[in-house]
């Protein structure tokens, strides 16, 4: 089972990617924002230690961490947001290792697939075979999230400002998918690639 992370830019079209990959190999898919707020549930592993850092104000009336009231705090004072990182990122890494422990006994996948905006800054090229760049011209990237989330041109100038240079993600990135044009574009890539894979395998 080879294990992979998909990273890149906002916009660039990590969910297509997935969905691609999701419906036409064997691939057990898991997406981090997902772990996380599944362990920010009440009586899982983040809930106490979340809620002890800041306070009972961030729940709703059933007791369960509020979002919305979660951004607003930690996006105000940036040692809190470190903070409730160090508590939500090792635990997510804890979940995806045990995880991939899991799969590659039960052998019943091909390909163990991760995705996440911080594999790099959280160092999953350590634990995970190989990081895909999903990678998409700004221009591209900003009309997509103009016409699918309706975002102004200042939050989506704000929101690319705050990620990684195209070089970065290309230094720690082993596989490179263009995503700029037509989707069919996009899955003879996916296919070459997770194709290559699948005949060593076999050999």
């Amino acid at each position: 089972m080879k294990t992979i992370g998909i990273t890149g830019g906002i916009g660039a079209g990590k969910s297509l990617i997935l969905n691609y990959i999701g419906s036409h190999y064997k691939a057990k898919i898991y997406m981090a924002d997902n772990i996380a707020n599944a362990m920010k549930e009440p009586g899982q592993s983040c809930y106490e230690s979340i809620v002890d850092l800041l306070g009972h104000q961030v729940l709703d009336e059933d007791g369960r961490i509020n979002k919305g009231k979660m951004a607003e705090l930690i996006f105000a004072d940036r040692e809190l947001l470190k903070q409730v990182n160090e508590v939500i990122h090792p635990a997510v890494k804890k979940f995806v290792l045990t995880e991939i422990e899991k799969e590659k006994q039960k052998k019943e996948y091909d390909f163990f697939i991760l995705e996440a905006a911080l594999l790099i800054e959280e160092g999953y090229d350590e634990i995970l075979d190989e990081l895909w760049y999903i990678r998409a011209e700004e221009e591209v990237r900003s009309n997509r999230l103009r016409q699918s989330r309706n975002y102004s041109d200042e939050k989506i100038r704000d929101i690319m400002k705050s990620q990684f240079s195209d070089e970065i993600f290309r230094k720690h990135c082993k596989v490179i998918i263009d995503n700029n044009h037509d989707p069919e574009e996009t899955y003879k890539q996916i296919d070459e690639k997770l194709g290559e894979y699948i005949g060593a395998e076999g050999k």
